[in-house]
């Protein structure tokens, strides 16, 4: 099925006369129109090195000399577009906390693991993380266009020797996954796999397909996000070619969610490619409610669905973005009953040791006795629900869970137009 190509549009000088970050990032670099829509040109122009980082955003001496030194550890990599969603002299811009090292990334160098969820340890070859019994984690590079400060895999980082698996390496990792029945759905990630070109895609898309237990191919990436321009007519043609193929990404901040972003999911939806978020939970980033309701709604309008929103992972220099576990379960508890149910992902802390994810919600059932459930809802209301239990074909009651022991919660109102008794919210 053949997609619409990337619109061009006119460089922002065309279009407003106000200065702003855009404006001078395009004055100093220059590109044309056709330029600024193409991925490649991005890529090519990543900002990596505090001298190009320089020319087109102000550092002061001190700011110049903390990113040299952080980037010997934990190197960075910003990509024209994305830098341009910066606020101008605000030190607290989303995207900036997102992309520029800190000096806290070696302040808390002691805490959390280079490998927390025991990546290595669950690779059946290298590349390919097999944890879940029936889902494979194919890791086909450690090149990203945008190096996440948050990063789970940040140990990949150390010595930036950026890589492309090899064709031996892959076929490795597709050799196993053939003679692995149990197999049926492949994560391919990164890295973001979306460095690869369309070629080096479709070689994978085409030997997966060609397993007959695959029933289901995903792609994680944050180029919808990043640089959304990497989805063109040639990537959503071999999506379409060789689907079912899921794509989920990675938006952390409404200010994420722009034309761009929203044009690219379109041309993925429009592939038939259904485009899922997993967004992570950081510290004076997306740590509040408003902020991250009004994220959750800004990808509904672009047809995004929120799925997963992730506890910080226990990376080595990551401490200072990690929020308090119950700061998630605050976030779920006001969007549930307070938005559609379809913009309220599920909250998950992925435990270190390999244990893998293990959802977290709000407090809704208060009891559970052989045939009543007392519940609360979003209002924190009490209703008392009867419990059907199993019976035999005679309707005899079958031998039922030893009862939880009853809360006082009975005292309350059943919701069967008695007074419903408002609790005091756990958090």
């Amino acid at each position: 099925m053949a997609t619409k190509t990337v619109e061009i549009k006119e460089p922002p000088s065309q279009r407003s006369g106000a200065e702003t970050l855009k404006q001078h990032i395009w004055d100093v670099l220059k590109p044309t129109p056709e330029q600024w829509n193409d991925w490649k040109w991005h890529f090519r122009n990543r900002f990596n090195t505090v001298e190009k980082l320089a020319r087109v955003y102000p550092l002061t001496p001190t700011q110049k000399r903390q990113l040299e030194l952080v980037s010997v550890k934990y190197p960075f990599s910003i990509t024209p577009y994305y830098l341009s969603l910066v606020r101008p002299n605000d030190p607290n811009d989303p995207i900036l906390m997102q992309s520029l090292p800190s000096f806290e990334e070696l302040l808390h160098a002691d805490m959390g693991e280079e490998d927390p969820l025991h990546e290595q340890d669950d690779s059946a070859v290298p590349g390919l993380v097999h944890r879940y019994p029936d889902r494979a984690l194919f890791v086909i590079t450690d090149i990203c266009p945008l190096l996440c400060r948050h990063c789970t895999r940040k140990r990949e980082w150390d010595g930036g020797n950026w890589w492309f698996r090899k064709t031996p390496q892959l076929q490795a990792a597709l050799d196993y996954l053939a003679k692995t029945p149990a197999i049926r759905d492949v994560i391919i990630s990164g890295g973001d796999p979306l460095t690869m070109d369309n070629e080096g895609l479709e070689w994978i898309l085409s030997r997966l397909r060609a397993i007959p237990h695959i029933e289901m191919i995903r792609f994680g990436t944050r180029f919808p996000v990043v640089l959304p321009q990497r989805i063109d007519e040639g990537f959503t043609s071999i999506c379409d070619k060789y689907g079912p193929i899921w794509l989920n990404t990675h938006f952390n901040h409404p200010n994420e969610v722009t034309p761009e972003a929203g044009r690219a999911a379109r041309e993925l939806l429009r592939a038939g490619v259904p485009v899922n978020n997993q967004s992570v939970l950081l510290r004076g980033i997306n740590d509040s409610v408003e902020v991250y309701t009004k994220l959750v709604h800004e990808l509904l309008k672009i047809r995004v669905r929120p799925y997963y929103l992730f506890h910080a992972d226990q990376v080595r220099g990551t401490e200072h973005l990690r929020t308090p576990v119950e700061t998630g379960l605050k976030i779920i508890e006001a969007l549930r009953g307070h938005t559609s149910g379809l913009g309220v992902p599920t909250f998950v802390v992925d435990v270190p040791g390999g244990g893998g994810k293990i959802p977290l919600q709000p407090n809704y059932v208060l009891s559970w006795a052989e045939d009543e459930i007392v519940l609360r809802n979003f209002e924190w209301k009490i209703f008392h629900y009867r419990n059907p239990r199993p019976t035999d074909h005679k309707g005899t009651a079958k031998s039922a869970p030893k009862p939880v022991a009853k809360t006082g919660a009975r005292n309350h109102a059943s919701g069967h137009g008695q007074k419903q008794v408002p609790v005091r919210p756990l958090f």
